[in-house]
């Protein structure tokens, strides 16, 4: 919870915006490198969260790689710090133009999704006079017991190569000259809670999926598990930091490996979901026949999750806690001004009494909010506003002066 000096500072800056708590942040990245030297787990933190350069620079300098799923994550990775030997490059359609790029950087691997990337890949490298360290992605038909557009590793799902086909696999990484196989990359799903039960599955299909593939000759240097730890939106400030270790410790007790193999994690919204808030302005109060509306000034558009998934964060009003008067409560829906009936924050929220020009802090939005942004109905991009440099933020326009 922000101190009142903290609020009073937010309240007087141009919203909608982006807080982001560097100090939970660094907890967050140093807990999660004390971690994994711990469980001796190597870290690549998947861009696709939040590819915030400040935050970027903070994690390479940890020492972690990058989880990328396109050529200019790729880029823009190695840019904020990443060595080009720490960065994967996952993805089921990645293009010509991605793949030389990738190639000529000397990235740590490729995460490869189908059998033709492989043959196009190969080729490629050939063509270029280069060996491509090739990761084979594997769809282990494990239900991750989460939301269907973030599930990823069932068989009907787009991602990974299924059993079916390995046999063919197998044919081709042997016979493929320009490829140097690197090992075998998983990943089941995202905002995973059941973590013990979960992980311990994938573990132990992955044990086998290894199994069969060194039987067939293929010497499996890397296991990679893929993310998808889940954080805590209901209650960000009772557990702000994800449970790694319930993570980390069940897979050193169920995953099988040699002394000379490597495990590999690929963690994004557990490190940079709760460290964020999207802070908004209550625009107007609205009251209908059965219900009552507070109007924000950030939408849909700043953060998606909600009209995308039906996904749930806590919404506070902020100005609310310095008040000593208006003590009552009122159930709101909150909703955004973009022109879409989807653009909900949240039905029936019970909050304090609420006025036009109330701050409003929408929780845990470090990951899949600003990177998911966009201009539609030709809003402005909500901004970064950092808790260590909160100074330098815009000020909030009087238009009645």
């Amino acid at each position: 919870m922000l101190d009142i000096k903290t609020i009073e500072k937010l309240e007087s800056i141009a919203t909608p915006f982006y807080y982001y708590d560097m100090d939970l942040f660094r907890r967050t990245i140093d807990h999660v490198a004390e971690m994994a030297e711990r469980y001796n787990i190597k870290i690549h933190y998947a861009v696709k969260a939040n590819v915030e350069r400040r935050l970027l620079e903070e994690i390479s300098a940890k020492g972690f790689g990058a989880d990328c799923v396109s050529g200019n994550e790729v880029l823009h990775a190695h840019d904020c710090g990443f060595p080009a030997d720490k960065i994967v490059f996952a993805g089921v359609g990645k293009s010509d133009k991605e793949i030389y790029n990738s190639l000529k950087l000397g990235i740590e691997a490729f995460n490869c999704e189908s059998l033709q990337e492989l043959y196009v890949i190969n080729e490629m490298a050939h063509i270029h006079g280069v060996k491509a360290r090739v990761s084979v992605r594997i769809n282990p038909d494990i239900d991750a017991h989460t939301h269907k557009y973030v599930t990823t590793g069932l068989y009907e799902n787009k991602f990974g190569i299924s059993q079916h086909e390995f046999e063919k696999l197998i044919d081709i990484l042997k016979k493929s000259e320009n490829i140097q196989f690197y090992g075998l990359h998983f990943h089941i799903g995202s905002q995973i809670t059941r973590v013990d039960e979960v992980f311990a599955l994938e573990c132990q299909r992955v044990n086998e999926i290894v199994a069969y593939f060194e039987r067939q000759g293929l010497k499996v240097d890397n296991i990679n598990l893929g993310g998808g730890l889940g954080v805590d939106y209901d209650d960000p400030d009772e557990n702000p930091i994800a449970d790694f270790e319930t993570w980390f410790q069940t897979i050193s007790d169920n995953i099988v490996k040699r002394d000379d193999q490597t495990v590999h994690v690929e963690p994004g919204r557990s490190l940079v979901a709760q460290c964020a808030t999207l802070i908004s302005r209550v625009l107007f109060v609205k009251s209908g026949e059965t219900k009552n509306f507070l109007i924000m000034d950030a939408g849909m558009n700043d953060l998606i999750r909600p009209a995308l998934y039906g996904a749930y964060h806590k919404i506070e009003n902020l100005s609310a806690a310095q008040r000593t008067f208006f003590p009552t409560h009122q159930a709101y829906d909150i909703v955004g001004p973009v022109c879409e009936s989807s653009d909900v924050w949240g039905a029936g929220r019970l909050l304090p009494l609420s006025v036009r020009g109330d701050i409003m802090a929408i929780r845990s939005t470090g990951a899949y909010g600003q990177v998911m942004a966009s201009r539609y109905n030709m809003k402005d991009l909500a901004p970064s506003v950092f808790s260590d440099a909160i100074e330098n933020a815009p000020e909030a326009v009087d238009y009645f002066e």
